[in-house]
């Protein structure tokens, strides 16, 4: 490596970057040998949300999180919702000068019981997502992140002991749809999904279902399968709908019986929580015991119209545990 280059280990890239030019994401650059964000504190970004949008469905139910995103992402996706933030350069989109310490502030102020790092992919703004996240736990702040998990196992870990709560977008189940419609591979994103886990982050999965690409039953079967026996029965899956947006203008939205459809097989495969997004079916977003079948929470689209469940996080009929964070703040320092 010449002597005016610097490399990014952040993500699976590993972009040795020359100076004065970017890496693949756009927001890490190489200024005069030096490795820098140009995305610090300076997000495109900030709404207050309810936590449901994330998607999270057993975190925190019924609770608004105050939603922040910076330009840039590491993957480039052909099918991204939301392209006009995430693939756009820094200087392109007006920022906000929004410090960790005024991200913490504004959040509290909105009467909000978490952060999330969300929209784009935080994993671009890593040191100002980490900063802020230690300060939201001082303050009693959750921190929330939603992730296509396209990181190095390094900084995964020493991230992950300020996340309390996780949504990773698994995109498909082979390196084949990885690299042609993501630039990326998939199993960078199952060691994440593992890590998360082991650390004791809450985990929740969505996979986006894109019509003609990774909507076929094998596909949906692959997957489902893939998380009932790596994660486990426990961690709540989303499947949700594909609208025509960046370079995929050509395709239909995802039909609501496919996505059904993808519901049926994950319970089928193990999972006992699997919902449906960006679409109503019939109990798509409604969470049921897994053991008496009772209704515990439904919503209305982001809204929870009735929540069951115990602030200790049992079934109010048979008293079953139902997995999941039901307080609110932040968790305790791992």
């Amino acid at each position: 490596m010449a002597t005016d280059t610097v490399q990014c280990l952040l993500c699976p890239h590993c972009c040795v970057i020359r100076v004065r030019e970017r890496g693949v994401c756009g927001v890490r650059a190489n200024l005069d040998g030096e490795l820098v964000s140009l995305v610090y504190g300076r997000p495109v970004a900030v709404h207050v949300d309810p936590v449901e949008k994330k998607p999270l469905y057993h975190f925190m139910p019924g609770t608004a999180t105050f939603s922040i995103a910076t330009a840039g992402c590491n993957l480039g996706c052909r099918f991204c919702q939301n392209w006009e933030i995430s693939q756009a350069a820094p200087e392109d989109v007006p920022p906000y000068d929004l410090p960790p310490e005024a991200a913490v502030e504004e959040a509290l102020r909105s009467g909000c019981d978490s952060i999330a790092f969300t929209y784009t992919e935080p994993i671009v703004f890593y040191e100002y997502m980490l900063d802020t996240a230690k300060l939201a736990r001082e303050a009693g702040l959750a921190s929330i992140m939603v992730t296509a998990g396209y990181i190095n196992e390094g900084p995964l870990r020493e991230l992950a002991q300020w996340i309390d709560a996780a949504n990773v977008d698994l995109k498909g189940m082979t390196d084949a749809y990885y690299r042609e419609m993501c630039y990326g591979t998939l199993e960078p994103v199952q060691r994440t999904l593992r890590i998360l886990q082991e650390l004791g982050v809450w985990l929740e999965v969505t996979n986006l279902v894109v019509p003609g690409w990774n909507d076929d039953e094998e596909d949906l079967r692959s997957l489902s399968e893939w998380v009932a026996g790596e994660l486990g029965e426990d961690v709540p899956v989303h499947f949700s709908r594909f609208m025509p947006m960046y370079q995929l203008t050509e395709l239909p939205p995802t039909p609501a019986r496919t996505l059904a459809g993808a519901r049926e097989i994950s319970l089928e495969a193990g999972s006992r929580y699997v919902y449906v997004g960006n679409v109503v079916v019939e109990n798509g977003s409604l969470t049921r015991c897994h053991n008496c079948g009772a209704d515990l929470i439904r919503r209305d689209l982001f809204e929870v119209t009735m929540s069951r469940i115990s602030a200790s996080g049992h079934c109010p009929d048979c008293g079953a545990s139902i997995p999941g964070v039901w307080g609110t703040g932040g968790t305790e320092e791992r």
